[in-house]
C-alpha cells in the first residue's frame, strides 16, 4: 500500500488527502468505542469488567505495535477505492482549470492533475501552493498578494496577471487567471485556489479589438458621417468625420453625454423627433434635415436610418448614415444643386406641408408640421384629423374630400389642435390628381400657426372696446361734471341763505348730499377713462399695504381670513397712494363677496425681472422689471365669459342695488393711468386672483416738477377774501354765471369771458392789468392750453388756474416743458374755488 501521493495517473489527483484522515478518523473511533464499553462495564461493578477492560487494553497495544513496524515496512497502507468517491469528486479531478485545496495552516489537501500540469509539478512532492510558487514574481506577487489576503479574511477574489516566461518552463508569454474562495466543511475552513491559462481568450480578444479598431478606423476616414444613438438620441457614438463637420472634440467626448438634437436646427428638431423611433426610422429611413455646427453654421444633411429593437423588445440603438447635401465627397462643388434648395425649403419653411394621402394621413411631412401637429402625425401613424379638436374635424373632413374631387379654390380651414399647449391653425388643401391607391399621396396640406395672430386680433379688439367705453365714460362724465357744477354752486348759493333751522335747510343739504355721490360716480368714470387727477410718487407697496392692514381687516369681514406675504428688498413704483389704497381695497372687497362661506384672501407682493416677466405668457406685458401685486380668494371663482367682460363699466354679477359694476373699471383705469398692467384668472370652484404689474422706478436726479397742483386744503377760519383782478374764462354759461359770482361775493374782481379768443380780447382792452386767470380746459376756438400760451407770450409771470373735470395729465403734456400752472378738478364747490384762487395768488 501506499499513502495516496505516488505519481499520478490520467484523471486521478496529484494529491488527495481528505480520504486518508477520513480513514484515521474512522479508526479512532472504533478503539475509543471498545474503550468506553469497558469502562462503562467496569463502572457498573461487573464481574468481568475489570478484565475486559484490561484485555481491550493488551488488544489495542498489540495491534498498535504490529501496525507501526507494518506501515514503517510499507506491508500496509490505508487507502480508498475508487467507488468510494463521489462523482463530483471525479469532476473535480478532470476539470481543465487547475485547482488547490488548503487548510488555514497552508497545508495541500487536494490538487488535480491540471494544477500539477499548469504549474509544471512533476509527482505529488513537486508541488506548490501558488503563494510558494509566485510570491516572489514581480509580475504576479501583486495579484497572488491580494487574494491571499482575501482568503485570510474568508474572502473570494479574482485577478488576472501576465507573465513574460510563463509557467512550467514555457518560455514564452502568457496570461493566467487565479481566483480563490472559501470552503468550509464539518472540520475544518478551507480555502480552495484555482489557476488557468487564459492565453488563447486574449488573443481573440485582441484580435477582436484590433479588428474593431480597424473598423473604427474605416468609419474615421470615410467621407461621409455617422453616428449610432438611442430612443431619446443620445448620441453612443460618431465618427471623426462627422466630429470634424460638427466642430465636436472627440477626445473630450463622452457616449451619451450629448443629443442630436443639440446639433439640429430649430426648424428641423421636431421633424427628427418625429422619426426617432425604430418603427419611424423603418418607415421613413430618409430624412433631409439641417445641423448646426459648433461656429454657428447650417450644415444641409441627408440621414439614412436603421433602427432595430433589441431581444427583450425594447429599443435599440439606431446607426444613421449622415451623408452631407451642400459639397460632394471631395468638396468640388454642389451634389444635386437643385433637390438640395427644394429640401431646404421644404424643412425650413415656417408653413406646415405634407403630402395627406386618401385615409388622411401624412405621407411626407416638414419640420413645422411635426411641430404643430405632433410627431406621430408627421410620421403617419396617427390620423390627422385626431390632431384636432372634435368641432374642428368636420370642417376639415369637408375640405379633404373636396380636394379629393379636385375642387378648385378651396375654402381656408380654420382649427384648433387637440394638444397642449392648444394652437390655432389655418389649413389649407389642394388636390393633386386621380389616385388610384388610398394610400398615396392624394392631398397637399399647408397649414399657418395663426395663434399669436388671434391673440393679438382678440387683445386689440378688447382694447378698442374698452377704449371706446372710456371715452365714452370720460365724456359723459365731463359734460355731468359741468352740471354737478351747477347744481353744487346753486345749492351752496341757497345754503348761504338757509340756516340749520330753516325747513328747506334738509332738502338742501339732501340735494348737496346726492351731488357728492354722483361726483363720486363720475370719478370712478374718470378712473376708468384714465382721465382723473394723479399726484404720482415713489412708494415701497409693502409699508403702503401693512398699513392698510387694519383697514383690510375690517373690509374683509369675520368670515375671511386675511393673509400677507411680502418679498423683501421690493423695488420702489411710481403711484398715487390714495388711489393705489382704492385698487387694493376694492379688490379685497370684491373677494370677500365671492366667499359667502368665508374662505382665505392673500394679498403677496414681489419683484419680477424682466426675464421672468415673458414666462407669465401675458402678450400685453412689455418687456422690463416689474413689482408684481396678487390679491387671491379662495372663493368660487368665474366662468370665462364673465372674465371676459369683468372691467367693463357698469357690468356686475352682483344683485341689484348691491353694486355700481364701477369697482373694478375704477382699478383697470387706476393701475392703467399709473402705467402699470392688470390681468385676472379664475375658474368656477377655484379661486380668483388678479395679478397687478407696476413698472419698476429707478430714482434719478431729475429737476423740479413741470406742474403745480393740489386740491385746496385752507381751514374754515383763513380769509379767503380778495381785491385782485380775475380773468374766467368758461364756455358753460351756467358755470361762469355762478363761479363769477361766487368770485365776487370774495371781493374779487371779475371779468368773464366765453371761449380763449374772446378771453385774449378782454386781456387787451384790460391792457393787460390781470392778476390772474381761471380758465376751463376744452372749449370751442381755442382751448385752455393754447390761450396760456398765447397770454403767456407778453405776460410770462401771469398766474393761471386750469379748471376741468379730466385729469391735468391730459392736456399738460400739450404744454410747453417748465410751464407752471394751478388746477382745480371739476365738480367743486364755491369754498373750494375760493381757496385754489387765494392759495395761487399769495404764491
Amino acid at each position: 500500500m501506499t499513502d495516496g501521493a505516488s505519481v499520478a495517473t490520467p484523471d486521478k489527483p496529484f494529491i488527495d488527502r481528505s480520504a486518508n484522515a477520513a480513514g484515521v478518523r474512522r479508526l479512532l473511533m472504533l478503539g475509543g468505542s471498545l474503550i468506553l464499553l469497558a469502562a462503562l462495564l467496569a463502572l457498573f461493578g461487573h464481574a468481568y469488567g475489570l478484565a475486559a477492560l484490561l484485555t481491550i487494553f493488551a488488544a489495542l497495544a498489540v495491534i498498535g505495535i504490529a501496525s507501526i513496524f507494518a506501515f514503517a515496512l510499507g506491508v500496509v497502507q490505508l487507502s480508498v477505492r475508487s467507488s468510494d468517491k463521489s462523482v463530483t469528486g471525479d469532476i473535480v479531478d478532470s476539470m481543465a482549470t487547475g485547482t488547490l485545496v488548503v487548510d488555514r495552516k497552508g497545508r495541500i489537501i487536494y490538487a488535480n492533475r491540471a494544477y500539477g500540469e499548469i504549474t509544471g509539478a512533476g509527482g505529488a512532492d513537486d508541488v506548490k501552493t501558488l503563494e510558494r510558487l509566485l510570491g516572489r514574481d514581480a509580475e504576479a506577487s501583486e495579484a497572488i498578494y491580494k487574494l491571499a489576503n482575501l482568503a485570510r479574511e474568508n474572502q473570494a477574489g479574482q485577478e488576472e496577471f501576465r507573465l513574460a516566461r510563463g509557467l512550467a518552463g514555457r518560455g514564452t508569454p502568457h496570461w493566467y487567471r487565479i481566483s480563490v474562495r472559501p470552503l468550509r466543511n464539518a472540520n475544518a475552513h478551507l480555502q480552495a485556489w484555482q489557476i488557468a491559462d487564459i492565453s488563447s481568450e486574449r488573443q481573440e480578444q485582441e484580435s477582436s479589438f484590433r479588428e474593431l479598431q480597424h473598423a473604427i478606423d474605416y468609419l474615421d476616414h470615410s467621407p461621409a458621417g455617422f453616428f449610432a444613438a438611442d430612443e431619446s438620441l443620445q448620441i453612443a457614438y460618431l465618427n471623426a468625420t462627422l466630429a470634424n463637420w460638427l466642430g465636436i472634440d472627440l477626445v473630450s467626448f463622452k457616449p451619451y453625454e450629448r443629443s442630436v438634437l443639440d446639433f439640429v436646427a430649430d426648424g428641423s428638431r421636431a421633424l427628427l423627433k418625429a422619426a426617432a423611433s425604430a418603427e419611424a426610422a423603418a418607415d421613413q429611413p430618409v430624412l433631409d434635415i439641417d445641423l448646426v455646427t459648433s461656429a454657428g453654421q447650417i450644415l444641409p444633411v441627408r440621414l439614412l436610418r436603421n433602427g432595430e429593437r433589441g431581444r427583450d423588445g425594447t429599443a435599440g440603438l439606431s446607426r444613421t448614415l449622415v451623408l452631407h447635401r451642400s459639397v460632394d465627397s471631395d468638396g468640388t462643388g454642389p451634389v444635386d444643386a437643385a433637390e438640395v434648395r427644394f429640401t431646404r425649403f421644404f424643412n425650413s419653411s415656417p408653413m406646415a406641408i405634407a403630402a395627406i394621402d386618401g385615409q388622411g394621413r401624412a405621407t411626407r411631412a416638414n419640420a413645422a408640421f411635426a411641430r404643430l401637429l405632433g410627431p406621430a402625425a408627421a410620421a403617419g401613424t396617427q390620423p390627422l384629423s385626431e390632431c384636432l379638436r372634435e368641432d374642428s374635424r368636420e370642417a376639415l373632413r369637408h375640405a379633404l374630400e373636396a380636394a379629393l374631387r379636385r375642387q378648385p379654390n378651396i375654402p381656408a380651414v380654420d382649427a384648433e389642435t387637440a394638444g397642449e399647449p392648444q394652437r390655432t391653425l389655418r389649413l389649407y388643401v389642394n388636390g393633386i390628381g386621380d389616385v388610384s391607391d388610398s394610400s398615396e399621396e392624394a392631398v397637399i396640406l399647408y397649414g399657418v400657426d395663426i395663434t399669436d395672430q388671434r391673440a393679438l386680433e382678440e387683445q386689440f379688439a378688447k382694447s378698442q372696446r374698452m377704449q371706446a367705453i372710456g371715452n365714452l365714460a370720460g365724456g359723459i362724465a365731463h359734460d355731468f361734471n359741468n352740471v354737478l357744477t351747477i347744481i353744487t354752486a346753486s345749492v351752496d348759493f341757497l345754503l348761504l341763505n338757509h340756516r340749520t333751522g330753516d325747513p328747506s335747510f334738509q332738502d338742501l343739504l339732501l340735494i348737496k348730499q346726492s351731488a357728492n355721490r354722483a361726483a363720486s360716480l363720475v370719478r370712478q368714470l374718470l378712473a376708468y377713462s384714465r382721465r382723473q387727477t394723479m399726484r404720482p410718487k415713489m412708494l415701497n407697496l409693502t409699508d403702503v399695504i401693512a398699513d392698510m392692514h387694519l383697514l383690510l381687516k375690517r373690509i374683509s369681514g369675520d368670515l375671511a381670513k386675511l393673509e400677507r406675504h411680502h418679498s423683501r428688498d421690493l423695488w420702489p413704483v411710481m403711484a398715487d397712494i390714495g388711489q393705489f389704497e382704492q385698487v387694493i381695497t376694492n379688490l379685497v372687497q370684491n373677494a370677500r363677496d365671492a366667499m359667502t362661506d368665508g374662505g382665505t384672501i392673500t394679498i403677496s407682493t414681489r419683484n419680477v425681472p424682466a426675464a421672468e416677466a415673458v414666462s407669465f405668457g401675458y402678450a400685453e406685458l412689455t418687456e422690463g422689471d416689474y413689482v408684481l401685486v396678487e390679491v387671491a380668494d379662495t372663493g368660487s371663482g368665474m366662468p370665462a365669459d364673465v372674465v371676459e367682460r369683468i372691467f367693463e363699466p357698469f357690468f356686475t354679477t352682483k344683485e341689484i342695488g348691491k353694486g355700481t359694476g364701477l369697482g373694478l373699471s375704477m382699478v383697470y383705469g387706476i393701475v392703467k393711468q399709473s402705467g402699470g398692467y392688470i390681468f385676472v384668472e379664475s375658474k368656477p370652484g377655484s379661486g380668483t386672483t388678479f395679478r397687478i404689474f407696476l413698472p419698476r422706478h429707478v430714482p434719478v436726479e431729475s429737476a423740479a416738477p413741470r406742474v403745480e397742483t393740489g386740491s385746496p386744503t385752507a381751514s374754515a377760519k383763513t380769509d379767503l377774501s380778495g381785491t385782485a383782478s380775475i380773468l374766467l374764462v368758461e364756455d358753460e354759461d351756467h358755470v361762469r354765471a355762478g363761479n363769477v359770482r361766487a368770485l365776487k361775493m370774495r371781493g374779487y374782481e371779475v371779468h368773464e369771458a366765453s371761449s380763449g379768443v374772446e378771453a385774449l380780447e378782454v386781456m387787451e382792452e384790460l391792457e393787460g392789468k390781470i392778476d390772474l386767470v381761471v380758465s376751463d380746459v376744452v372749449m370751442p376756438e381755442m382751448d385752455g392750453p393754447t390761450l396760456l400760451r398765447e397770454m403767456r407770450k407778453t405776460r410770462p409771470d401771469l398766474k393761471f388756474i386750469f379748471v376741468s373735470g379730466y385729469a391735468e395729465e391730459a392736456f399738460a403734456k400739450n404744454l410747453p416743458e417748465g410751464e407752471k400752472f394751478g388746477f382745480l378738478a371739476k365738480p367743486f364747490s364755491l369754498r373750494d374755488l375760493a381757496v385754489s384762487v387765494k392759495d395761487m395768488l399769495d404764491e
